[in-house]
């Protein structure tokens, strides 16, 4: 093996390991497929070994191809990491994609004490239901509501890290009036329930976990979370919601958990935070995992990215 290989060409292999192929590679880097093939083939020659298996148009990384592409990875990160420290003044910008309620009632409300306490750190929020593919840089991190399958991503697409934000408790909430009404599980039959048309925990499973069927929708009906809590702190109805989404309003007074310590609540995990892995070294994204890691009480680091990512 040469003592020194040419930088040039672990670029170009990193490229079509996080692209998944030496066109999409080529695109990236701005050069032909011709040279990017020739670029491997030469750091193939030099080390003595086949990183890719080709199939077609197809590759696939060899045994000795994922361990190189783990260190190379390693080593570039490292590089911006250097170049982030001695640029420390300039704005890091970190472009976050999220589930509308996510934002708007746990995100948004949190953005003054992000910005103070990660200084140099820049952030633009989008907010919507959609998978994010992370194309041409256009967000930086996706946080989504329920496990996106890996199809959601793209197939051939650069790998993603995908990291559970923790558990959230699911559990019947109102207006501290309506509350004095409620005493026992069967008392709701007779309130109007809000409805959440995308809420992976509904009231049949809520009702069924305390052993009881559900009644009949007879509630308004809202398509995001932030609405439907905003109605229950409202007095229309008691609204089956995420403690976590809706902090805020039981901090304040606005909603309380009428069945609390009396009936069984749901339990699982809710969000979860998208983001290449070709991204997991950079300063910004370094800062905002440690924000969320404070935030959440939880720890999100980059230990055991590896296993969590989608190759």
């Amino acid at each position: 093996m040469p003592q020194h290989l040419p930088l040039s060409a672990l670029r170009v292999f990193e490229a079509a390991t996080r692209t998944g192929s030496f066109r999409a590679a080529a695109e990236d880097l701005g050069l032909t497929p011709s040279a990017v093939s020739h670029a491997i083939r030469g750091l193939e020659r030099d080390l003595g070994t086949m990183l890719f298996e080709r199939e077609g148009r197809s590759i696939r990384l060899t045994p000795e191809g994922d361990t190189l592409m783990r260190h190379v990875e390693r080593g570039f990160g490292e590089l911006h990491l250097g170049i982030g420290s001695v640029a420390a003044r300039r704005p890091h910008l970190l472009k976050v994609h999220s589930a509308p309620s996510f934002a708007a009632q746990w995100l948004v409300p949190r953005l003054g004490r992000l910005l103070e306490e990660c200084e140099g750190l820049e952030i633009r929020i989008a907010a919507g239901t959609d998978y994010t593919r992370f194309v041409a840089d256009e967000f930086d991190a996706d946080v989504v509501y329920g496990a996106p399958p890996a199809e959601s991503y793209g197939t051939g697409h650069q790998a993603v890290v995908v990291l559970p934000l923790g558990t959230e408790v699911v559990t019947p909430l109102c207006s501290p009036a309506m509350a004095e009404r409620i005493q026992s599980a069967r008392d709701l039959f007779a309130l109007p329930l809000i409805e959440s048309d995308n809420k992976r925990v509904r009231w049949p499973a809520w009702f069924a976990a305390n052993g009881l069927p559900a009644p009949a929708p007879r509630g308004p009906r809202f398509d995001r979370s932030f609405i439907s809590i905003s109605a229950a702190a409202d007095s229309l109805g008691v609204a089956l919601e995420s403690t976590l989404l809706a902090e805020r309003e039981l901090a304040s007074g606005r909603l309380v958990r009428p069945l609390q310590g009396i009936c069984e609540d749901v339990v699982y995990t809710g969000h979860w935070l998208v983001f290449p892995r070709a991204k997991r070294y950079a300063r910004s994204m370094l800062l905002f995992l440690g924000w969320m890691s404070q935030e959440l009480g939880l720890p999100l680091n980059l230990d055991g990215v590896d296993a969590a990512a989608n190759r």
